[in-house]
C-alpha cells in the first residue's frame, strides 16, 4: 500500500530534503509551499497557511498518513514570530480533513528551544550543554514552544501520534531561505576568492575553539522518515544532528581547501558577516552575470545575519541523541562531507560559479 505524505513548506532547506527522500521510498508526496517549486514526483500545492479559508480549499481532498511541517515566517519580534507561526500550525491542522486511518504529524523546529528566541538568544540562564530533551524549557516566550503547543492540542482533539525534531543549525540548498550557513558560507567563501579578501572567520572565540555540532537536511529527513515509521518514537520529542562534533578552527580550513582559499585563523576581534558582506550585492551581480548564475540577487541566497548569530554564540552548543540512539535511529552524517555535497549541488546547479 502507498503512504501519502504533506510535506509543508516542500521549497524549504529541510522540506526539499524530506520531499526527495519520502519520493525515493514510494510514498505518494505532496508539497504544500506559498509558492511551490518544481520537485521530481511532488505533486506542489499552493496555500497560504496564514488564510485558513484559502488553506481548507488548497487541503480538501488530501489525506495524508504523515504530515511534515517543516516551515515558519520570520517576523520583527517574537510576540509577532508567536502569533504568526502558532497560528500556522493551528490553521493547517485544523482545516485537514479528518484522517481515513492512522495519522502521524512531525514538527521540524530547532535548538532555539534550548538557547531561548532570537530576542534572547543565548542569553540568561541556559540548560548545561549536551542539550538533553528532557531539559525542557526556558522560561521565556519562544514561538517553538507556541508551535507545539498548538500540535498537543490538535492531537488530543483528533487523535493523530505526533514528534518534534530539534535540529542544530541545518546544512542544506534552499533559494530565498531565512536560514541558510551553508549556502552564505559558499557565497562568502566565492566572494572572498573573487575580491583578494580575507576569509576571515566572523564570529566568536567561543565558537571558533568550542566544540559545536550541525545538521544534515538529508539526515534530519531520514530522522522525519524513522519518527513516523516507528511506533516507539511517536509522541516524543528528539534532538537531531549529524552524529559527529567538531571545532570551527578546524572546519573552517576544510571549507577553505574546498574552495581554494586560504583560512585566516581567529585573532580575537568579531567580524560579522552581516558588517563584511554589507556592500557585496552590486559584485554578486558581476559575478552571476560573468558566469551565467542562476541567481544573480545576493540577499536570495546568503542570511548573513543568521550565520551571525550562530557563529557569534558566547557558548559551546552542542547536542545529544541519545534518546534517537536508544530507540534505534543509527544514522550518520561527517558533517565537512555534507557542506561539500552542498557545495557540489550549488555549482552543479548553477548557484555558486
Amino acid at each position: 500500500m502507498v503512504k501519502t505524505a504533506l510535506v509543508v513548506g516542500a521549497s524549504g532547506i529541510v522540506g526539499n530534503a524530506t520531499a526527495a527522500l519520502l519520493v525515493e521510498h514510494g510514498w505518494k508526496v505532496y508539497g504544500l509551499a506559498r509558492r511551490p517549486i518544481e520537485q521530481d514526483g511532488v505533486i506542489p500545492i499552493a496555500a497560504d497557511l496564514q488564510d485558513e479559508q484559502a488553506t481548507g480549499a488548497a487541503l480538501a481532498d488530501i489525506d495524508p498518513d504523515a504530515i511534515f511541517i517543516t516551515t515558519w515566517l520570520r517576523q520583527d519580534s517574537e510576540a509577532e514570530n508567536i502569533r504568526v507561526n502558532a497560528n500556522m500550525v493551528r490553521n493547517l491542522l485544523a482545516r485537514l480533513p479528518r484522517a481515513s486511518g492512522s495519522r502521524h504529524v512531525a514538527l521540524v523546529t530547532g535548538l532555539k528551544h534550548y538557547l531561548g528566541p532570537f530576542e534572547a538568544y543565548g542569553k540568561g540562564i541556559l540548560p548545561q550543554t549536551p542539550f538533553r530533551e528532557e531539559q525542557g524549557r526556558l522560561d521565556v516566550e519562544n514561538f517553538y514552544y507556541a508551535q507545539e503547543d498548538e500540535l498537543f492540542a490538535a492531537a488530543r482533539r483528533d487523535g493523530f501520534t505526533w514528534s518534534i525534531h530539534r535540529p542544530h543549525t541545518v546544512i542544506g540548498k534552499a533559494v530565498g531561505n531565512a536560514m541558510n550557513m551553508g549556502t552564505t558560507l559558499a557565497v562568502y567563501a566565492t566572494l572572498c576568492r573573487e575580491l583578494g579578501r580575507p576569509f576571515t572567520f566572523p564570529g566568536s572565540a567561543a565558537q571558533w575553539s568550542g566544540l559545536t555540532d550541525m545538521t544534515d537536511a538529508r539526515q534530519l529527513a531520514r530522522h522525519l522518515l524513522w519518527a513516523s515509521e516507528t511506533k516507539p518514537a511517536h509522541n516524543e520529542d528528539f534532538n537531531v544532528v549529524d552524529g559527529d562534533v567538531f571545532r570551527w578552527q578546524w572546519m573552517w580550513g576544510r571549507i577553505a581547501d574546498w574552495f581554494g582559499i586560504e583560512p585566516v585563523p581567529f585573532d580575537g576581534i568579531v567580524r560579522p558577516l552581516e558588517m563584511q558582506m554589507a556592500d557585496d550585492a552590486k559584485v554578486w551581480r558581476k559575478i552571476a552575470d560573468r558566469e551565467g548564475l542562476a541567481e544573480p540577487d545576493l540577499s536570495r541566497l546568503a542570511s548573513p545575519w543568521h550565520t551571525d548569530a550562530d557563529l557569534g554564540r558566547p557558548i559551546e552548543v552542542v547536542t545529544d541523541m541519545s534518546k534517537s540512539r536508544r530507540l534505534g535511529f543509527t544514522s550518520y552524517q561527517p558533517t565537512d562531507n555534507a557542506f561539500f555535497a552542498l557545495f557540489e549541488r550549488l555549482r552543479l546547479d548553477r548557484l555558486i560559479p
